[in-house]
């Protein structure tokens, strides 16, 4: 697949393969917007009628010596699934790579994430249904996103060549990726390996680094979380080690952000690693797989002639980093500590049961046991130390009065109902205190938050148990309500729709990990005041906007056609901060990444992202 002014590449590639079977697909559409999801269709269209696969490629690869030849071995060893023979280095599996590579592994299964797209082959039944599903439920999404969605829905699982035999010759992207900067192959052979298994594998651990960030994805059953590479060393209890490792580790010339991010990414790996076996990799693999570690993580943030200079630098960090982390599990396995069962402190119930996970999980994390709950009991009598309920007056999955009947029931000995913001829509004041507003408010949307809030300090008056309210503004990070404005906005650039920007509002916005912290701080002492605001930042409309067309896809801005409905106004945090010491402190653009990310992996079980999706959320917004 290639756009005109490209095809001398395309045709160059065509004549690499001696049986002459590929075929040159031009965009259809080439004065349109640069979009590779338009000529994708026809490209997946043209399955030969006796084929039994079908590969497209894109016009700037690389392909390794034997390539073809390999491709037919591939086909007839792999006949049910997805084959990508190449992974960039600056996605997140990259990382299932390197520990496949690691591994001595020859195929792993990639992580949920977009399909990696630049050389894919799929079963020839599966190809010729994708251009359907694409009318369908394209919208403007990116192509490698639309075939991840159309793979998934299907159930065809997508296996990652382990070395890649397929590399990104470096030239500047037509459909506007060239904005992730340098982008080669996580570990590239030149020459085609031998196909000698079918065995794949696949991993429920998977640190990477991306966008300067050490993360590491983390399975439970047939959910991915992507979390803090700290936070999950945390969780394993090998911090501490990883921490001393990296105080001896001396500067390796490097930013100390970049240390100290590519230390955890190539730590956990290491820890990873020697979690699954105890032979020692190949030196030269090892080499080769964290010479790739530093651009792949920074090549957003440096241009390919300062990734050069820093890859000798990264390479010998990470693999220090990555012994530091082997023996530290080695060691954790031989002296294990000894687990009691512990009852959670906190039940967190009421929204979506993803978003209740992540803050059980960030909870935890943060020192206070923590478990979530789709419904309160039904034993009574449980004596739980307290109750997060996590409020949605406009979709409640699990009504309010069901819920404080329960959480009475069970002995409940606190409450905290989590609100929005929104309960001050309508507001005239410029900062709104907890004390605001006095009285119901007209704002439909307000009017429901309200409602519960008053039914939830009747409740508390009823029964004795303590209340306290929890106002949040827009909240920011995975599986956040989809009616915020970045939430609308992020939506809107993914499927290149306009953003309309009010130029007067200002916003203000919530990251998880600042709930998590806010929610802990209230809970570690008494009860004091019965309501409490929490923010992380604030932004005008245009700076909003910025971090939304920053984080997902640049898009134009439209004007209001007629006049504004009303907003949320802004809102004081001084009062928790006085009364528990609060104060934010989680990044709002890693949040926002990580939000535009969800959104466009669409780890639901519906596809986001419909012409109606968009419109419910912006008139939400």
């Amino acid at each position: 697949m290639t756009h005109p002014r490209r095809s001398a590449a395309a045709e160059k590639i065509t004549r690499q393969d001696p049986k002459g079977r590929i075929r040159v697909v031009l965009d259809p559409d080439p004065s349109g917007a640069p979009t590779a999801l338009r000529t994708a269709n026809p490209s997946w269209d043209c399955v030969g009628d006796a084929a039994t696969h079908h590969i497209v490629f894109q016009d700037d690869v690389i392909l390794a010596e034997g390539f073809f030849a390999y491709l037919e071995e591939t086909a007839a060893i792999v006949p049910g699934e997805a084959v990508a023979f190449y992974e960039g280095w600056e996605g997140r599996n990259s990382g299932v790579v390197r520990l496949g590579a690691l591994l001595g592994e020859h195929w792993a299964y990639a992580i949920d994430e977009h399909v990696p797209s630049l050389a894919l082959m799929l079963p020839a039944e599966v190809a010729r249904g994708y251009s359907r599903f694409a009318a369908e439920h394209g919208n403007g999404w990116p192509y490698d996103v639309v075939i991840q969605r159309y793979l998934k829905a299907l159930g065809v699982p997508v296996r990652l060549a382990v070395p890649s035999p397929v590399d990104h010759d470096d030239v500047p992207s037509l459909a506007g990726n060239s904005k992730h900067g340098w982008r080669r192959a996580t570990l590239f052979s030149a020459e085609s390996v031998e196909v000698t298994t079918d065995e794949c594998a696949s991993f429920s651990v998977v640190p990477f680094y991306q966008y300067g960030e050490a993360k590491c994805a983390v399975r439970y059953g047939a959910r991915w979380e992507y979390l803090d590479t700290d936070r999950y060393l945390h969780r394993i209890g090998l911090s501490e080690r990883c921490e001393g490792g990296l105080a001896d580790a001396g500067d390796a010339g490097l930013p100390p952000a970049v240390r100290r991010e590519v230390w955890l990414t190539a730590f956990a790996t290491g820890a990873v690693v020697a979690g699954l076996t105890l032979q020692d990799p190949d030196p030269d693999v090892l080499r080769a797989v964290m010479d790739s570690l530093g651009p792949g993580g920074l090549c957003e943030e440096y241009t390919g002639t300062e990734l050069l200079a820093m890859i000798p630098q990264v390479r010998e960090l990470a693999v220090t980093a990555f012994e530091s982390g082997r023996e530290a599990r080695r060691c954790q396995a031989e002296n294990p500590s000894v687990v009691t069962d512990a009852h959670p402190g906190v039940v967190v119930t009421g929204g979506s049961p993803a978003h209740g996970e992540e803050l059980a999980a960030l909870l935890t994390d943060v020192g206070c046991d923590a478990v979530y709950a789709e419904r309160l009991g039904p034993e009574p009598g449980q004596n739980v130390p307290a109750v997060i309920h996590l409020s949605d007056p406009h979709g409640e999955v699990y009504p309010l009065p069901d819920m404080l009947r329960d959480a009475e029931k069970i002995g409940a000995r606190r409450l905290i109902h989590v609100s929005s913001a929104a309960v001050y829509r309508g507001t005239e004041a410029g900062e709104c205190a907890e004390d605001t507003p006095s009285t119901p408010p007209h704002d439909a949307q307000a009017r429901g938050w309200w409602d519960d809030e008053q039914a939830c300090r009747r409740w508390s008056s009823e029964t004795g148990i303590p209340l306290q309210i929890v106002r949040l503004a827009e909240q920011v990070g995975p599986h956040s309500p989809l009616r915020g404005v970045l939430a609308t906005w992020m939506l809107q650039a993914w499927t290149r729709r306009s953003m309309v920007v009010v130029e007067e509002r200002r916003h203000q916005i919530v990251v998880h990990h600042d709930v998590a912290q806010a929610l802990a701080a209230v809970l570690a002492g008494p009860v004091r005041a019965s309501t409490y605001n929490v923010a992380s930042a604030q932004y005008s409309e245009t700076e909003l906007a910025e971090l939304a067309a920053e984080m997902a896809r640049r898009t134009p801005w439209e004007r209001p056609a007629g006049p504004c409905s009303s907003h949320t106004p802004l809102m004081s945090t001084d009062l928790i901060t006085a009364e528990t010491g609060w104060q934010p402190s989680a990044s709002v653009r890693s949040a926002a990444r990580a939000q535009a990310q969800w959104l466009a992996c669409d780890t639901h079980d519906r596809v986001l992202g419909s012409a109606a999706d968009v419109q419910r959320a912006n008139a939400d917004a």
